[in-house]
């Protein structure tokens, strides 16, 4: 039956021409999408790594005009102790300007043990950076004062850096990096992109004495009665405590809310694009399938005169279909595998082969749909008046 199926489809292969662009460029336009969707689909599943409700972030400019460490560590030691004095809050800590869901970046990249590893995330935090976001350390410590103090050359990195490096075996006490910094600890992925993005390859250092002439960013948990009459009385306490600097508190959840955002508008807007595109290219199937049979009313009607079923010729043009979408959807995945051959866009392959997966599956249900209504209304062609119009 197939082998009579691909003389038919080769016999006609000029009309079939636009029923196979049309199939090839639905699976491309599907594929791309599906790969954008289920990459932020898996991204937005895996844990945010802490806690970003009731976290603010305070930025400010630094008042001070010298340049002496000691004056600038006890001046914003004070302020630190100034702001852990009052009721509502928490936690504090110092951060560099990348802190998650800011929209400032800071990477690194270095090699180890003869490999490469590029777009390291690199942070500048203080020793109650994981109590401030509620970050879980998932192997050896996290800083503590005295390493500031002390100056050792300590890092903490994350588990997505682990893995790649170290995979199963234990990171701590491993040296990295140009400067060979020793590995203390290992905390969980904390994702500052926004939920749909991963969380990356992270490092971690701890801010010395002289960090405090650059840095700008103080990380506040707060309790749950901080409400705007609170953040009105901060912001107060911040112009006497820290005078003649610029202050500005942002949530955290805000922040977050405005990241999400900036990804899903856009997919939604190609989603809907793609849409479009669909139900054009849904009715043109139709169209096409429509004419055919109208093409071959007398060759249905022969093989209705035979002895064929209705059900038989109406199997028969949608397996027609069907096999004319495989053959495009062949040309299609050729082109969509080479993504996770290719590592475009450094994606994980399992993306690709998921979107691959899904665009295959909506292509034969779009097939399906549009030859449905066709091979019914072939079966309910006459043979007497489809041989007679013949």
């Amino acid at each position: 039956m197939f082998r009579h199926l691909f003389k038919l489809i080769w016999n006609k292969r000029k009309h079939n021409v636009l029923f196979l662009s049309e199939i090839l460029v639905s699976f491309l336009v599907i594929f791309a999408i599906s790969s954008m969707l289920v990459y932020y689909y898996l991204n937005y599943r895996k844990p945010a790594g802490f806690q970003y409700e009731k976290v603010w972030a305070i930025g400010y400019s630094n008042p001070l005009k010298t340049k002496d460490k000691d004056t600038l560590s006890a001046f914003y030691d004070q302020v630190k102790s100034t702001l852990n004095a009052v009721p509502e809050i928490k936690e504090v800590s110092f951060s560099s300007y990348n802190f998650p869901y800011a929209n400032s970046n800071s990477t690194t990249g270095f090699e180890y043990n003869g490999k490469k590893y590029n777009q390291v995330n690199f942070y500048q935090v203080d020793e109650n950076y994981d109590k401030a976001l509620s970050a879980k350390v998932v192997e050896g410590r996290w800083f503590k004062k005295e390493d500031r103090v002390m100056k050792n050359n300590f890092t903490v990195i994350n588990t997505t850096l682990k893995e790649a490096i170290f995979g199963s075996q234990s990171a701590i006490g491993k040296l990295v990096g140009d400067d060979k910094a020793k590995i203390i600890g290992v905390i969980e992925d904390i994702k500052t992109g926004g939920d749909f993005y991963p969380a990356g390859y992270g490092g971690y250092k701890m801010l010395d004495s002289a960090s405090f002439e650059w840095i700008g960013t103080i990380l506040i948990q707060v309790t749950d009665n901080a409400d705007a009459a609170f953040e009105s009385r901060l912001s107060k306490l911040l112009a006497r405590t820290i005078p003649n600097s610029n202050i500005a508190i942002s949530h955290l959840t805000d922040l977050r809310d405005s990241k999400n955002s900036n990804t899903v508008i856009p997919v939604v807007i190609a989603s809907i694009i793609a849409g479009f595109l669909i139900i054009n290219v849904a009715l043109g199937l139709f169209g096409v399938l429509w004419y055919n049979i109208n093409q071959r009313r007398g060759e249905i009607g022969l093989r209705r005169a035979i002895g064929a079923s209705g059900n038989s010729v109406a199997a028969q043009l949608v397996t027609e279909s069907l096999l004319l979408a495989s053959l495009s959807l062949i040309v299609g995945s050729f082109f969509a595998i080479q993504f996770p051959l290719l590592n475009v866009f450094d994606v994980p392959s399992a993306v690709y082969f998921i979107a691959l997966l899904l665009s295959v599956l909506f292509i034969y249900i779009l097939v399906i749909l549009c030859s449905l209504y066709p091979g019914r209304q072939a079966a309910a062609i006459h043979p007497a008046i489809a041989l007679h119009e013949e």
